[in-house]
């Protein structure tokens, strides 16, 4: 009879211990499954992150570009002018009275609109006519 109580209480002692050894892998595997929703979540993240740093910085290699550009362009703008600074007034009237020859003016619109004289009109007139 002892050997019978033993037998049951071993064979009861096994059947807890298998029974908490079931649960212990049913919740392993719960927590594996919660791990791998996790490590999805977190892998997603991470992509929909990297996508907005190359978004970034694509969109700071534009802006790089554009101000390249926008230097180039604005760079020559200071010698350009003191150069309109330097040049003589005059000139401007006499390309001025080149362009207005060109249209049909005649010798009194060249001295009222560019400010020439007589003599400079007729000659304007003269050279341009052809």
């Amino acid at each position: 009879m002892i050997l019978e109580v033993a037998v049951i209480v071993l064979f009861l002692f096994w059947a807890g211990t298998l029974a908490i050894f079931l649960a212990h892998i049913r919740a392993q595997r719960q927590i594996a499954v919660q791990q791998a929703q996790g490590d999805a979540l977190r892998d997603q993240r991470i992509k929909d992150l990297a996508k907005r740093v190359d978004d970034y910085q694509n969109g700071n290699v534009r802006m790089g570009e554009d101000l390249h550009e926008l230097r180039a362009v604005v760079g020559p703008l200071p010698d350009k002018l003191a150069q309109l600074e330097q040049r003589d007034p005059s000139s401007l009237s006499f390309a001025q009275a080149a362009r207005l020859v060109g249209m049909g003016a005649s010798v009194d619109e060249l001295t009222q609109s560019c400010g020439l004289t007589q003599a400079e009109a007729e000659l304007m007139s003269k050279l341009h006519k052809n």
